[in-house]
């Protein structure tokens, strides 16, 4: 798997879990504070995300990192 296949795969991690716990991008991106755009483009890997970015994100969703990293 190439880094553009890992940024799809960890993208649609992200949006999968914030779909089970029932979030819109919009609620999501809020907790975060970033912008519901920049939310879009990491889920689609329009754009990287930053480890720490992955941290917030899996401190919100109650979730271990290595759920998202699951490819």
């Amino acid at each position: 798997m190439n880094e553009v296949e890992k940024n799809i795969a960890l993208g649609k991690n992200i949006a999968k879990e914030r779909k089970n716990k029932n979030l819109s991008q919009n609620q999501l991106a809020d907790m975060l504070n970033i912008s519901r755009e920049h939310l879009a483009k990491i889920e689609t890997a329009k754009r990287g995300v930053s480890i720490n970015l992955v941290f917030k994100i899996c401190e919100i969703l109650d979730i271990n990192e290595s759920e998202l990293f699951t490819f």
